[in-house]
């Protein structure tokens, strides 16, 4: 956690509106990056980061400045837009309506360089990968994406979710298990992620 990131509580507590530009100037592109994963679709991503922002800034409205001064923004964040990501599913369920391909997502990753779990993978593999996330099931897809896409720790993890770190650990293993079993020979993918 850098020096920014660490003093954003006591920022939030002084002052809610110059703390709050700080919060989404330092969290925007991890949120953006965690729903683009959990939906495949940019411009989806970004209503529900917006959503995010907007509900945190209600939420924050109501916190007094020592809750502000205690916050873990991060995890509490992620937390929201699980939350949000979670009711515009069950809102898209009773409403469906057209969605674009999730091929389409490969050319919006934000940085075209490889990071440390992606640096074996190719365009072709990304998709694939890309493919078998959204089609995992949602308790094990927010966990992976938290812990191989966002990079959290998994106690912060275990904050978002509200379960023990245990849990948590069981449950990216699990996840990385059903990725394994959807790419098939591909699953060499899921070996690198978890190395």
């Amino acid at each position: 956690m850098d020096g920014v990131e660490r003093s954003l509580p006591e920022r939030l507590a002084a002052d809610l509106d110059q703390g709050f530009a700080g919060l989404v100037q330092v969290h925007a592109p991890a949120l953006r990056l965690y729903l683009l994963r959990l939906t495949g679709l940019p411009a989806e991503a970004e209503d529900l980061t917006q959503d995010t922002f907007l509900r945190a800034y209600v939420a924050l409205q109501g916190y007094s400045a020592a809750r502000r001064r205690a916050l873990r923004p991060r995890p509490w964040l992620m937390s929201i837009a699980t939350n949000v990501w979670r009711n515009d599913v069950r809102a898209k369920s009773r409403r469906p309506v057209s969605v674009g391909r999730v091929e389409d997502t490969q050319d919006a990753w934000p940085d075209e360089r490889p990071g440390p779990d992606e640096c074996a993978l190719t365009a072709a593999d990304r998709r694939v990968l890309i493919d078998a996330l959204t089609v995992l099931p949602e308790q094990y897809r927010v966990v992976i994406v938290l812990r191989h896409v966002v990079g959290m720790s998994y106690a912060e993890i275990a904050e978002v979710q509200r379960c023990p770190v245990g849990t948590v650990k069981a449950q990216v293993s699990r996840g990385l298990c059903h990725l394994r079993d959807l790419l098939g020979a591909e699953g060499r993918l899921v070996k690198e992620m978890a190395g």
